[in-house]
């Protein structure tokens, strides 16, 4: 998997929390699903172009 996300940017973006470990492998996950879920979107609108209405 490749790291979609970058670190010091979450940490920056939850200033004033905690981030264990393993959040950011679960983040990354879920922006990996979102990105994979938007391509089929723009691909069933015989698009190649994903665009926001995809998310």
């Amino acid at each position: 998997m490749t790291d979609l996300i970058v670190k010091s940017a979450v940490k920056d973006a939850l200033e004033g929390n905690n981030v264990s470990a393993d959040f950011y492998d679960a983040l990354d996950a879920e922006v990996e699903e979102l990105l994979e879920d938007a391509a089929r979107r723009a691909e069933a609108n015989d698009r190649r172009t994903v665009q926001p209405r995809d998310l």
